[in-house]
C-alpha cells in the first residue's frame, strides 16, 4: 500500500498546486490513500465547507488541520457533520469534531488517522504524549494502519513524540513549520517519520507569505499584515510504503514538486 501525506497548504496558490499536481503523484506513483494538512488553506487561516469540498473531490480523503483549526468561524458549522475533517485530539473533549477517525482504506484494511497539536511554543493544551496513550487503548485492534499528524513547532517535542511511539503507530508525520526536512526514516522499532512534510504553496515566500512584510516585521519588531504570496507554486509532500503482508513501512520518501503558478 502507498501512502501519499500533503504538507501544509496554504491558501490559493496552495489549493493550486495540490489541484494541478495531485493528480500527476498519484498517477505516477500508484498512491492508494490521500492525506493532506489543510489548516492554511482559506487564506493562510483556517479551513471553511467550501475548501473542504474542493479537497474531498480532488482525491484527499482525510483532511488534518493544527493550531489554526479554529481561525474561520464557519469550521463551527460543519466539522462535527465532517469525519473526514480531523481538528487535533489534545483540544478539551467538549471542542466541535474529532481529533482521530478509522476509514476504510484499500485492500480492505482499516486506517486510523490521528491529529494531534504540540506544546512547545504553542497552545498549552493536553499532554499529546498521554492523548496519544489515550486514543490507542481505544484503538485497539480496530486499525490496521496508524498514521499521525503531529503539527507542532518544536524539532525537540516532534522527535520525542516519534521515539515514544515507535513500534506502537506506522508512521508519524510532522507539520507546522512549512519547511521540508531531510530526516525521514524508519525507526528501530518499525515506525516511519519526518520531521515536517513541508508546505504546499508560493515557493518564493516566507513560509508562505510575502517576504517583504515578513522582512519589515524581523526589520521594525512591529506588528503588521501577513499576506500570501504570489508567483511559482510547489507541493511538498512523502509517499510512504507498507508492506501489503506485515503492514509495515518499508520506505518513505521525500517529494517536492515545483510548477508556474
Amino acid at each position: 500500500m502507498r501512502i501519499l501525506m500533503i504538507g501544509d497548504i496554504v491558501g490559493k496558490p496552495g489549493r493550486k498546486a495540490a489541484s494541478l499536481l495531485l493528480p500527476i503523484i498519484t498517477r505516477e506513483h500508484k498512491v492508494d490513500f490521500v492525506i493532506a494538512n489543510g489548516e492554511n488553506a482559506a487564506g493562510g487561516r483556517g479551513i471553511n465547507r467550501e475548501i473542504t469540498d474542493e479537497f474531498l473531490r480532488m482525491g484527499i480523503e482525510v483532511i488534518t488541520m493544527g493550531n489554526h483549526v479554529w481561525d474561520n468561524r464557519e469550521i463551527l458549522g460543519f466539522i462535527n457533520d465532517e469525519p473526514r475533517l480531523l481538528r487535533p485530539a489534545n483540544y478539551p473533549e467538549d471542542c466541535p469534531g474529532r481529533g482521530y477517525n478509522i476509514y476504510d482504506g484499500p485492500f480492505g484494511r482499516r486506517i486510523a488517522v490521528i491529529n494531534l497539536s504540540g506544546r512547545v511554543f504553542l497552545a498549552n493544551l493536553e499532554c499529546p504524549f498521554r492523548t496519544m496513550d489515550y486514543i490507542l487503548r481505544r484503538i485497539h485492534n480496530q486499525a490496521d494502519i496508524i498514521l499521525v499528524d503531529f503539527h507542532a513547532e518544536a524539532t525537540s517535542e516532534k522527535q520525542a513524540l516519534s521515539w515514544y511511539l515507535d513500534g506502537r503507530v506506522t508512521a508519524v508525520f510532522g507539520t507546522h513549520t512549512h519547511v521540508q526536512t531531510a530526516d525521514e526514516t524508519i525507526l528501530p522499532g518499525g515506525t516511519a517519520y519526518i520531521t515536517d512534510v513541508g508546505m504546499t504553496g508560493p515557493w518564493q515566500s516566507v513560509l508562505g507569505m510575502k517576504t517583504r512584510q515578513v522582512i519589515e516585521r524581523f526589520l521594525t519588531q512591529r506588528p503588521g499584515p501577513f499576506e500570501i504570496a504570489a508567483g511559482p507554486i510547489q507541493l511538498d509532500a512523502v509517499i510512504l510504503d507498507i508492506d501489503d503482508s506485515s503492514l509495515r513501512p518499508v520506505s518513505i520518501q521525500r517529494i517536492k514538486q515545483r510548477v508556474e503558478a
